[in-house]
């Protein structure tokens, strides 16, 4: 499939070739407009559209919230955005680019699509939107989010070498439980905590976010690194072509040509192969830190808190010695007949 977008400028192309020289990214001229264009589209939902909108659909709530929660609320809003859009685009790729479903190990490592590429340029695009607001915000996201901004941009700019460049839509499937991850969050935040909405979006959660990311995403990591160890065992495996060392700045004519137009007579360097992988461990590693922590998460919405239950218990046996004494000075005033009556009653309620 050939890049459905709009061709890049030719001043962005010209622009983007000092570093797609500098860092072999081969096909990053091709797509550059497509990462800077993600990229302020993104910084204006976080800077405009969401302080707008947020302010008139829950004027008694978001006005009221501080500067950190302002901040956090609007980049899970950029999420939310984000994770719709990549995963119908994504989608879209998979589903109707011919040439990427009958690819072999040697395209899927070395091979190249403009579907692909599109779907990896405006994914990289947001990615370093989220490194910047990490790096400026780290005290408030913290090192895991951070790390995570890096790993995701170092795997999505990878394929403008373009190396597993048919991963790309693969991976950013990955985003399908973040729509459900930023409600989760909202609810929180519009005192919804523990409705029946959030414990039925809390279950979509665990199941997309296990299905997506722990299940598919392990099972395709699992794919690239058969591949890639395939290439690496497997050197000089495709035939060199006279322009295919050249950093692309037009975009291909044919759908079929532009498959291998940019792989070359190479082999896979180790630290390609240990930088790609090391930082796919990397998101793999987090997201099942993260899933444990969802559940932990979800739990303390929907389960009464052990404070609380033994807090329950402890009036409640405080209640009955208090009971029992009331009961007895009523016995002393009644009589024996009343006493036998006030004892079998209580007979029955405990049992």
């Amino acid at each position: 499939m050939l890049d459905p977008f709009l061709a890049p400028p030719p001043f962005l192309s010209a622009l983007a070739l000092p570093i797609a020289s500098t860092f072999h990214l081969t096909t990053l001229p091709l797509h550059v407009h497509e990462v800077l264009i993600a990229f302020t589209f993104y910084h204006l939902v976080n800077s405009i559209v969401a302080p707008f909108l947020s302010k008139r659909l829950f004027p008694s709530i978001y006005p009221a919230f501080n500067a950190r929660t302002k901040l956090n609320w609007d980049v899970h809003v950029v999420s939310l955005v984000q994770s719709c859009l990549i995963n119908v685009l994504a989608i879209w790729v998979m589903w109707t680019d011919e040439e990427r479903n009958n690819m072999d190990w040697r395209q899927r490592v070395w091979g190249y699509t403009g579907g692909d590429g599109m779907v990896q340029g405006f994914a990289a695009g947001y990615f370093l939107w989220d490194l910047c607001v990490s790096v400026m915000n780290i005290r408030i996201f913290g090192w895991g989010m951070l790390a995570h901004a890096i790993a995701a941009l170092i795997v999505f700019s990878i394929g403008f070498r373009p190396f597993v460049n048919f991963y790309g839509p693969t991976f950013i499937l990955y985003e399908l439980s973040s729509p459900f991850l930023n409600f989760h969050w909202f609810f929180d935040k519009i005192n919804m905590t523990g409705s029946r909405a959030q414990l039925y979006n809390g279950i979509l959660l665990l199941f997309t976010f296990f299905s997506c990311r722990l299940v598919w995403g392990t099972y395709q990591s699992i794919r690239v690194y058969q591949d890639v160890w395939a290439a690496i065992q497997t050197p000089g495996a495709l035939t060199t072509f006279a322009n295919q060392t050249m950093i692309a700045t037009e975009k291909s004519i044919s759908a079929d040509a532009e498959i291998m137009r940019f792989a070359g007579d190479r082999t896979v360097p180790i630290w390609l192969a240990c930088t790609y992988l090391g930082s796919n461990i990397v998101l793999n590693t987090l997201n099942f830190y993260w899933f444990g922590k969802m559940i932990e998460t979800v739990k303390k919405r929907f389960q009464p808190s052990k404070e609380k239950s033994a807090a329950a218990t402890v009036a409640m046996d405080g209640a009955r010695p208090v009971a029992e004494e009331r009961l007895k000075m009523e016995i002393d005033a009644n009589g024996h007949k009343s006493v036998l009556a006030e004892e079998t009653r209580i007979r029955r309620r405990k049992g």
